[in-house]
């Protein structure tokens, strides 16, 4: 089993109105996901957080192998998903994958 965790700042540029609604759209894109890629064991979205985080979003998914992660990576629907509601409004991005 893979873990495949990833940590987004939002862009300053949106209110804090907008980050909630991107938030949304994020956590209900990606958790969309579960069911459609194969190898696709769990995946939860972190969107409410403490005020000492300097991230806004967190992406907690597992997978079945790392070849499970690396076809996750391709898939058309996560392609998708990324390129719809995750890229366009984060400035910044950071990733962990390890096996459990």
């Amino acid at each position: 089993m893979v873990k495949h965790i990833i940590l987004w700042k939002l862009k300053d540029e949106f209110s804090d109105a907008e980050k909630i609604e991107i938030r949304r759209g994020i956590k209900a894109g990606l958790e969309a996901l579960k069911g459609v890629i194969p190898g696709l064991v769990d995946i939860h979205v972190q969107t409410e957080f403490l005020p000492t985080s300097n991230a806004d979003v967190m992406l907690d998914s597992t997978f079945e192998s790392f070849e499970a992660l690396k076809n996750y990576a391709v898939h058309d629907a996560h392609v998708d998903v990324a390129n719809t509601k995750v890229r366009p409004f984060t400035a910044s991005r950071m990733c962990l994958d390890f096996e459990i």
